[in-house]
């Protein structure tokens, strides 16, 4: 039994973030699950995965960000409690259902879990989506803690029946990564059938409609702000004259720091986790009591402007600061020392020197670079393209994935990235912009989730480009979820899913010259690619191979290590054309760690010596 369908209410478990925001979904009575798996949500989306499979719940991996918004909208139409999941620059994708479904509204609980990324230790971005909730007019929530993250989950729903409109809630990754205690809660029995009541001049938003639902969304975020005022995840500590304001997980660095600077019957806090509607009546009552205020928030200043717009109606004059050169940030994440020591300065209190740790005798932490695995299929490819294409100048935008670290030399093969998909589209117009070949690389996943439009306009407007879909049979980078391109039978995932052959919808929008390669065959994948250069027009390079890491855990990957013979001149093409991390160099010579090594043999066949062979192969 996995370990979220534990029905042992009050009984305490050490829980991820994510699975605790799983499990208060679960306690919800959530029936129905869409995502786009994007780190640091994507482990929610796999304990759901994990739960659908021992029970009622429906969850699906969907094509986009926007497609599991529109399945969960109507999930929750029909009065089905549903959680829709993404990262933050997800619900950029999601954007434009969600602004009507808002006018729209929901009859049962919908939660969009939109997990922001400070610091971007995975994303293109540190965008701040607590603005969203502002464009959108819903409600947002947002927890300080692994508990909290259960117990707001759970309200969350709660929050979405009683207004009838979708509630969006808002994680950093600190809180999505994060461990912690959490006291489980009652299991219900989840309604997992609805009914769809027909109500067309409510539901289809023609003009006509959307003007009458915009009155309705504006009613509703009245009745909001009533509920904020008076919840608890809006709470005022301590009574002191110094002040500060903060949300999500900057609350425990201040309530920390509070701690350590010994000011504890100086000051007072407001933690907004209800944070949009603002709380307008406790926030300016708590300002009233202050004699000045810190804001204390990650990202952007959305709690600083808004309290400083209520202090001004309020007719205060306090002193309201959060972000500035001399205090807090808009870039990356807080720690406690950061925010203990901008409360110490700006409330003018000592800030004691934290106690120096004896490194001695502690030898140095390596340093860990991202790299494609050893034995990536993604190298080949981009070894086989550079040399198919050494003899032209060429245009490299890629996309979103583990292959985006073919921007690291040595093999540099990456030019251009904004977004998913956004390799294939930016190919149309660097191939009308200019006379370089443009070669684009997008993932199996990615192509699917936004890269079919792209290539639907390159071959509308006849863009002479050339595409390589990087298809390893997974969505790797984010932890092995599964794609519409995927055999789910084949991977023990049952046969509920119809796999979609990519060369298939390639063919079927009308690309002409459609090759499909194995990477590891470098010599006929050279010649295929050179070919797929010379035609005018749009050309399309499959490059079929399951990732390495995929098929170690589906026990198919077929390990036989290579050695570095005698033979070797030190050339060291291996190293410096693909650069697999299973070498490294003893003393002058390259060597191959057998442990590393997968036996893709690569290497072996660029070598100009012959001399990587078999491990167990003489020279």
């Amino acid at each position: 039994m996995h370990k979220l369908l534990n029905d042992a209410p009050g009984e305490e478990i050490f829980l991820l973030g994510n699975d605790a925001i799983a499990r208060g979904a679960i306690e919800a009575g959530v029936a129905f699950a869409s995502t786009y798996p994007g780190t640091p949500s994507s482990e929610i989306s796999l304990a759901l995965y994990q739960v659908s499979q021992e029970s009622d719940l429906y969850f699906e991996y969907s094509t986009n960000e926007k497609v599991a918004l529109e399945v969960a909208s109507a999930a929750a139409n029909c009065g089905l409690r549903t959680m829709c999941m993404m990262k933050h620059v997800g619900l950029n994708v999601a954007a434009d259902p969600l602004m009507t479904l808002a006018y729209v509204g929901v009859t049962g609980g919908l939660v969009i879990l939109t997990a922001d990324d400070p610091a971007m230790f995975s994303s293109q971005n540190e965008q701040d989506n607590r603005y969203y909730a502002k464009l959108a007019g819903l409600p947002m929530l947002e927890p300080s803690s692994v508990a909290e993250a259960k117990e707001m989950t759970a309200h969350a729903f709660e929050l979405s029946e009683k207004l009838k409109t979708p509630v969006l809630l808002r994680t950093t990754t600190r809180i999505n990564h994060s461990s912690g205690v959490v006291t489980l809660g009652k299991l219900p029995r989840p309604k997992t059938k609805g009914a769809f009541k027909k109500d067309p001049f409510n539901l289809v938003t023609v003009p006509a409609v959307s003007r009458r639902l915009h009155v309705s969304l504006l009613e509703k975020l009245e009745r909001a702000l009533i509920l904020s005022e008076e919840s608890d995840y809006n709470r005022i500590e301590g009574n002191g004259p110094w002040g500060v304001v903060c949300n999500g997980v900057g609350y425990s660095y201040v309530a920390d720091a509070i701690q350590d600077l010994n000011i504890s019957d100086q000051t007072s806090v407001l933690r907004v986790g209800f944070s949009h509607p603002l709380p307008e009546k406790r926030i300016k009552a708590f300002l009233k009591g202050c004699e000045k205020v810190l804001v204390v928030e990650e990202g952007e200043p959305v709690l600083e402007e808004g309290i400083k717009a209520l202090a001004q109606e309020a007719g205060l004059t306090l002193t309201i600061r959060g972000k500035a050169p001399d205090l807090f940030s808009r870039l990356y994440e807080y720690d406690p020392a950061e925010v203990r020591q901008h409360l110490g300065t700006y409330f003018g209190v000592a800030v004691p020197a934290p106690a120096k740790v004896d490194l001695s005798g502690v030898p140095e932490i390596p340093q860990r670079p991202p790299n494609l695995c050893a034995g990536c299929s993604h190298r080949a490819t981009f070894y086989a393209v550079k040399q198919a294409a050494k003899a032209v100048e060429t245009i490299y935008p890629t996309d979103i994935g583990c292959y985006t670290l073919g921007l690291l030399p040595p093999l540099s093969m990456a030019d251009f990235l904004i977004c998913m998909g956004s390799s294939v589209s930016s190919s149309c117009g660097f191939a009308q912009a200019t006379d370089s070949k443009v070669i684009s690389f997008i993932g199996d996943s990615t192509f699917f989730h936004s890269g079919i439009t792209g290539l639907v306009n390159a071959v509308f407007n006849n863009h002479n480009l050339t595409l390589v879909i990087l298809d390893n049979g997974t969505t790797a980078m984010t932890g092995h979820q599964p794609n519409p391109g995927v055999e789910m039978a084949a991977h023990g995932r049952g046969t509920a899913h119809r796999r979609v052959s990519i060369e298939s919808v390639v063919r079927g929008v009308g690309v002409e010259h459609v090759t499909v390669i194995k990477p590891y065959k470098v010599k006929k994948s050279i010649a295929a690619i050179q070919a797929a250069l010379d035609f005018e027009g749009v050309s399309v390079i499959i490059s079929e191979e399951t990732c390495t890491l995929y098929a170690r855990g589906l026990k198919q990957l077929k390990k036989k290590a290579f050695r570095v013979s005698d033979r070797c001149v030190n050339h060291r093409d291996c190293i410096n054309e693909i650069a697999c991390p299973a070498f490294y160099l003893h003393g002058e010579r390259p060597q191959i760690n057998a442990n590393a090594c997968v036996g893709c043999a690569l290497c072996a066949q660029i070598c100009p010596e012959n001399a990587i062979l078999p491990l167990k192969s003489s020279a």
